[in-house]
């Protein structure tokens, strides 16, 4: 016999009904295995909102950018602590942030500077002199610094600690308006809260004051984007088009071919002299794969060339290397130096296996690639002193 349980049978009924309300409000279709809507897991947005690192401060906390310069307060900090490290009078330095001078400070937060104090440099405890300028594999500052004044690289291979100056984008400087939050900003620049958050040191709750000013955080610059001439490795090139049915065809004249008379006069060859090799290029490609940027001059110093993860990325042509550093976000660079002023750049590369002074052989593995898939390409320039070159006839 079957018993029916109104007062269960009415709270299934009404916790169904809140359900169907709530699907009708969404846009998407409902989602049977609770993954999220739009068919499961998804990393998209993240990937497209990813964001970089704050740039390091130096001893006293400055960052500095072209157009301002911002301090980060250390635990325990006060808003007169900062003041009194960067030099700053501590009213002035409260009327510019809205906040009083003797208010306690969260560790990390971002302090906007009213004017420019002196910049970082070594003897801050900075990587290099001035503000973070834009820029990819400053070369110049290595060929200058690093490969002349790189302290001695330990006896095991590995990667020298000589870093290049902080190079990256200046970020927006936004500032607070009455009634709007962490996240009304975040969404604002399309960027993570939490990055936001993360870079400006808020607190658990994400509160910001009117008046504050914020870093909105940089986007994480993706691979060069492939050219549209050129094909992944493994697919194949596209198919010419045959020729228009329009236009009639040649006349073929490989039917009845002339027989070959030899001439008298001209020597038969010796077969038992050795003939000249072949002529090669006077430099090999680093790794064999595709070329996802060219050479420009201004705005490529090299050419960038993607092959699979792990791949070994081999020295251009014989040489010493001059030095083996980082870029700002960590990333080894190697400079191999050859006969006549050139020199060889290998960046965004990893596990690099030789050391500084050593002599390398054409051919040779001097790192890999990098294991991720969108990072697995070799920035590789040719330079003639300090000034970058087309690596294109060296490489044919």
């Amino acid at each position: 016999m079957t018993r029916y349980f109104p007062a269960r049978r009415g709270a299934l009924l009404m916790a169904t009904c809140g359900g169907l309300a709530l699907l009708a409000a969404c846009d998407t279709p409902l989602d049977f295995d609770l993954r999220g809507p739009d068919g499961g897991f998804n990393t998209r947005e993240a990937v497209r909102n990813a964001t970089t690192s704050r740039p390091q401060a130096d001893d006293r906390g400055v960052i500095s950018y072209p157009n301002y310069q911002v301090a980060v307060a250390r635990r325990g900090d006060t808003l007169a602590d900062v003041a009194n490290r960067v030099g700053l009078p501590p009213a002035e330095l409260g009327r510019f942030n809205g906040v009083s001078p003797d208010v306690p400070l969260r560790t990390g937060e971002v302090i906007a500077l009213p004017r420019r104090v002196s910049e970082p440099s070594p003897a801050t405890g900075a990587i290099g002199t001035g503000p973070i300028q834009p820029g990819a594999v400053d070369v110049t500052t290595l060929a200058g610094s690093a490969i002349d004044n790189a302290a001695p690289t330990p006896a095991a291979p590995g990667v020298a600690t000589t870093p290049l100056p902080q190079t990256g984008q200046e970020p927006i400087r936004h500032r607070v308006e009455r009634g709007e939050t962490a996240f009304t900003i975040a969404r604002l620049y399309q960027v993570p809260a939490k990055s936001l958050a993360e870079w400006n040191g808020l607190g658990a709750d994400f509160a910001v004051r009117e008046g504050q000013f914020l870093l909105i955080p940089v986007a994480r610059a993706a691979a060069p984007a492939r050219d549209s001439d050129t094909t992944a490795p493994g697919t194949g090139s596209p198919t010419p088009l045959p020729p228009s049915a329009a236009q009639p065809l040649p006349e073929d004249d490989t039917a009845n071919p002339p027989a070959a008379t030899p001439d008298p006069a001209k020597p038969v060859a010796d077969v038992g002299t050795t003939t000249a090799p072949a002529q090669t290029s006077d430099m090999a490609f680093p790794v064999q794969g595709s070329i996802i940027r060219d050479y420009a001059k201004g705005r490529n110093e090299g050419i960038d060339i993607k092959a699979a993860p792990g791949t070994p990325v081999n020295a251009a042509t014989d040489g010493t290397v001059a030095a083996i550093t980082k870029s700002a976000d960590g990333v080894p660079i190697v400079v191999v130096r050859h006969p006549d002023n050139l020199l060889t750049v290998y960046a965004n590369v990893a596990d690099v296996s030789v050391s500084k002074g050593d002599a390398v052989k054409r051919g040779q593995p001097i790192a890999k690639l990098r294991t991720n898939d969108e990072d697995a390409y070799v920035h590789f320039e040719v330079r003639d002193g300090f000034d970058s070159v087309n690596p294109g006839p060296y490489l044919q």
